[in-house]
């Protein structure tokens, strides 16, 4: 192991430890690098690294602290991770998230407030509202879609869950997705898809919301399996 790596792992170890808390300032370069018996270019190298896992955070004039270090702040990468593989390695994301968001819906199924899901049906009217129009603002279609999900998702009470599934379909792989659509009626089944979630979500029914949540994503699989490069009509 470098001396890199070593200076890495130790701080990670002072976090798991408690020396370092959540929220907590680093102590100055100086003091930490004789703490850690690593030179400050290689304390430097190392506080880099932490930063771009999401561990550390630096704060404009004020120094650098240790993040929340909530599962939606450590996991961020993996949505990146998706966008990179937007055209390999879709599919097996995809395949990942029918697993897991399945299981997340059925969570929810029971633990969603009514006026959460007033609000799911709010944002399927005006997907619907945008769909109806001559030119489509796949924008807005986009953040109405990643809008269901998540608050969907939100109320599985698992918040390690509900950050990996967030995180499992990219912005990158999203949008293209619903810009690869060109029939509208793939765009019209999607949201019928969504109505089925939200209809067993309503009668507080575990089972045909996880069934539902299955089959969505396991369109969008089918569809991108069928597609060369996310040309063919897909949905999501």
């Amino acid at each position: 192991m470098g001396v890199i790596e070593g200076a890495i792992d130790t701080i990670k170890q002072m976090i798991i430890d408690g020396e370092l808390r959540p929220g907590q300032k680093l102590p100055v370069e100086k003091d930490l690098a004789e703490q850690l018996g690593v030179a400050r270019n290689t304390l430097r190298e190392a506080v880099r690294a932490l930063i771009a896992m999401r561990v550390l955070q630096t704060r404009q004039g004020d120094g650098t602290y240790v993040t929340s270090l909530s599962p939606d702040v450590l996991l961020g990468g993996m949505g990146f991770a998706a966008d990179f593989h937007v055209a390999a390695g879709a599919g097996q994301f995809l395949q990942v998230r029918r697993i897991l968001e399945s299981e997340a819906t059925t969570m929810a199924a029971t633990r969603i407030p009514g006026a959460d899901l007033d609000r799911l049906g709010e944002l399927l009217d005006e997907a619907e509202s945008l769909v109806a129009e001559s030119e489509v603002d796949h924008g807005k279609l986009i953040a109405l879609d990643e809008d269901f999900h998540s608050l969907i998702i939100s109320h599985c009470g698992n918040p390690v869950l509900a950050a990996v599934i967030q995180n499992m379909s990219g912005r990158t792989v999203r949008a293209r997705i619903w810009r690869g659509v060109t029939d509208p009626g793939a765009v019209r089944r999607t949201l019928r898809e969504h109505r089925a979630i939200l209809r067993a979500l309503r009668e507080r029914d575990p089972e045909r919301a996880r069934l539902h949540a299955a089959l969505h994503v396991l369109g969008v699989e089918e569809s991108l399996t069928g597609a060369h490069a996310f040309g063919g009509a897909v949905d999501d």
